[in-house]
């Protein structure tokens, strides 16, 4: 029998319906499973056993009752810390935050309140989020489960090793340029970043959006549509849009589906042959679907990776200059590495880069023009050392890893990242679906289509054996 700490929420909540399952078997398994694994991976930041066993026995009863109170009655997940929950403070994974509470939940806490869903803790982070990578000044190392010994990415770093490890279903994570998709793509689970204005955040941000990681297709669906609500303290939210998305987990027919194949990303590392033959592959899957594959052009240039990294070293200087000097002390070497000298570009230079997130999108936009979906690795490249923040820890290089990810955050396309093969030390490798904006149920249904079509997959990491 399958344990239940790694059942889909799908099946989580269909046994709770005809009584094959309880909340609190489910709860049991999954404390157990995070038990046996936390001490290895780091993966959460604060963790509410108790609470989430009462939750449990209450959510049981309300299922004996034929009363289930919202989509994830019973289904145990975790939430980044980012995310604020009322009375847990927000560190952004660095030493040199102020721990103050939040003082209110954000809008996914309280969508997720609403479904009855079991916020049993939350996940790391690395600092500021600026990273892709589990290296935190505060919160410590997160580790791949796969391999212990690489990078689990970020900056959902820890939900996606939750994710992998079986800690429950359900992680919700945030992504302004791969932070979902890149912690996906190595740890081998799914991770959909939908369009944005699908779900609301706050703060809200160019290109910020919220979105989880999960083992299945049909519950990365079910997740984003209980978030997937207007509120208003997020003045980008889109309105209520129509979306069905109880048939996003129906594979998509591929017959006449045009699909653009992007092989490099036009800027930074260059591929990797071992990911570069399991996209290819992928690609000649969906061709064998029906679907009509063509290549495309890369869409980032080297001017684009540039002006975002301009900017968003500014914007960091900005925000730590104003810290007290006691905490500006505990600012990562890493951070305070990739900033120098940021105080020093022209204001011309500041709004170049700032320029070049418009650039990205309309060249992303452009590229789904003549077809219905883009297909890419999720990275170029694969997991790296754990110890180290970036690719050869060079903090002057710090982006050249994302550029098939970043052009879909300021152009707003829904993206999904899903496992595609394997490379020898054990972590995953990601291939990366991206859809026309606000077409997200149609992107999903075409990861189902993919899911259901790829071969089967190894089963999931097993904890170290206790010493």
């Amino acid at each position: 029998m399958t344990d239940p700490a790694d059942l889909p929420a799908t099946a989580l909540l269909a046994g709770y319906r005809d009584r094959t399952l309880s909340p609190v078997e489910v709860i049991d398994a999954v404390l157990a499973r995070i038990d046996q694994w936390e001490p290895h991976l780091n993966a959460l930041y604060t963790y509410y056993p108790e609470q989430a066993r009462a939750e449990a026995v209450a959510s049981a009863d309300r299922w004996r009752r034929g009363e289930p109170a919202g989509a994830l009655d019973g289904v145990p997940l975790t939430v980044k810390e980012n995310i604020a929950t009322a009375g847990c403070p927000t560190p952004l994974g660095s030493a040199a935050t102020d721990l103050v509470p939040a003082v209110a939940n954000s809008p996914t806490a309280d969508r997720i309140r609403e479904a009855a869903g079991i916020v049993f803790g939350k996940t790391t982070m690395p600092d500021y989020g600026m990273s892709s990578s589990g290296l935190s000044s505060f919160h410590g190392m997160t580790r791949n489960p796969w391999n212990l010994a690489r990078n689990p990415g970020g900056s959902s770093s820890g939900a996606g090793a939750a994710a992998a490890a079986g800690y429950g279903p359900i992680h919700y994570g945030s992504d302004i340029g791969g932070s979902i998709r890149l912690p996906a793509s190595w740890c081998g689970v799914v991770g959909f970043k939908p369009s944005f204005g699908r779900i609301p955040v706050v703060p809200p941000y160019l290109g910020r959006t919220v979105g989880p990681l999960t083992r299945t297709v049909a519950d990365a669906a079910l997740a984003t549509s209980v978030v997937a609500v207007p509120d208003r303290r997020d003045h980008t939210a889109a309105p209520e849009l129509p979306a069905d998305w109880t048939v996003a987990a129906r594979p998509l027919a591929l017959s006449g589906v045009r699909i653009g194949l992007m092989t490099e990303a036009g800027t930074g590392w260059p591929v990797d042959p071992v990911v570069s033959t399991a996209v290819e592959g992928v690609a000649e899957l969906l061709e064998s679907l029906g679907a009509s594959v063509e290549k495309v052009e890369p869409i980032m240039t080297d001017e684009m990776l540039a002006g975002l990294n301009d900017f968003w070293r500014v914007r960091m200087w900005s925000e730590i200059r104003s810290l007290p000097e006691s905490r500006r002390a505990k600012v990562s070497p890493y951070i305070r590495g990739w900033i120098a000298g940021a105080e020093t570009l022209t204001g011309a230079a500041v709004f170049d880069g700032y320029s070049q997130f418009d650039a990205m999108g309309i060249a992303a936009d452009r590229r789904l023009d003549l077809v219905d979906f883009l297909i890419s690795p999720t990275s170029p490249i694969t997991a790296w050392p754990v110890e180290q923040t970036a690719p050869e820890g060079d903090p002057t290089l710090p982006f050249r890893h994302i550029g098939f990810t970043v052009p879909f955050n300021p152009a707003g396309h829904p993206a999904i990242s899903m496992n595609c093969g394997r490379v020898a030390d054990g972590t995953a490798i990601g291939v990366q679906f991206i859809g026309r904006r606000f077409d997200d149920v149609r992107l999903l249904q075409l990861a189902a289509a993919f899911e259901q079509a790829r071969p089967a997959q190894e089963p999931w990491p097993e904890p170290p054996a206790s010493r």
